[in-house]
């Protein structure tokens, strides 16, 4: 995953937890409705769904933390 898609991430990870605690969840669509970069939804749901085989929704900390991690 390509540095600008991870700080992207956690900073939207950091942003519901701050908004709604630690406990909340986070979907695999991590972007706003309308597609306007492809290429890096397309990478996104790869890491996602393809790399980690992880469920719909996930616990916000979780994808924080792994993407930290750096995996």
């Amino acid at each position: 995953m390509r540095q600008s898609l991870r700080t992207k991430a956690i900073g939207i990870c950091n942003d519901k937890i701050a908004k709604r605690g630690e406990t909340v969840g986070l979907s695999m669509r991590l972007f706003a409705n309308k597609n306007d970069d492809p290429e890096l939804l397309m990478e996104a749901a790869e890491w996602w769904i393809k790399t980690h085989e992880l469920d719909h929704f996930e616990k916000a900390t979780k994808i924080r933390d792994m993407i930290r991690s750096g995996v």
